[in-house]
């Protein structure tokens, strides 16, 4: 009698803590606001996520603004940009300027999942253009898409799927500055390090 008491309490045991394995491995780990750090060095100014083992060097002349929304994520901005901000939101199109949003989705997906998630994303915008393009960011491989949409205007997006993570960036500039924004962002990439 003591054996089969012993043997169930072991398999319940054993139940327990496999559910717990189980749910452990299979829970949905979303980003915070404050896993972004803009910090001073004296190499210049940072915007770290160590969860996400990020880090970008604030280009010389940008601003980096965190913004404190569901999953969070930072712009950066040259100085001479427009923001005009509605419930913690960035309005688009912009007036002026350039912004660049960095995030980070906590999800593993391979390119064509990442097409048709920004495919979604897009399509109630009004998308009246679509491409994308493989490239390469910080050694690693990433899906760049250039769009043009009725209601936020023309954009480029760079998604950079590494492990469980894909990593945002996204570029949006007012009328006149789209040359310069498009240099600009070229400029910035190369500043990222993901590890």
């Amino acid at each position: 009698m003591k054996k089969k008491i012993i043997i169930s309490i072991v398999i319940v045991l054993f139940l327990v803590a496999g559910g717990f394995f189980w749910w452990w491995q299979s829970r949905e780990i979303k980003g915070r606001p404050e896993d972004y750090v803009i910090k001073e060095t004296p190499e210049g100014k940072f915007v770290e996520n160590k969860r996400a083992g990020l880090s970008i060097k604030v280009p010389e002349g940008w601003e980096a603004k965190r913004i404190e929304v569901d999953k969070g994520f930072v712009i950066f901005y040259p100085s001479f940009t427009e923001i005009e901000q509605q419930n913690k939101r960035i309005n688009l199109p912009l007036k002026h300027g350039c912004i660049v949003d960095v995030s980070v989705i906590y999800e593993k997906m391979d390119f064509s999942a990442i097409k048709l998630d920004v495919w979604y994303a897009l399509s109630g915008l009004g998308v009246t253009f679509q491409e994308f393009e493989e490239v390469i960011i910080d050694n690693h491989p990433g899906l760049k898409n250039t769009f043009d949409t009725q209601k936020i205007g023309e954009g480029v997006g760079i998604n950079i799927p590494y492990g469980d993570k894909v990593y945002a960036f996204y570029l949006y500039w007012g009328p006149e500055e789209k040359e310069i924004c498009i240099k600009e962002f070229d400029n910035f990439l190369e500043k990222i390090s993901i590890k």
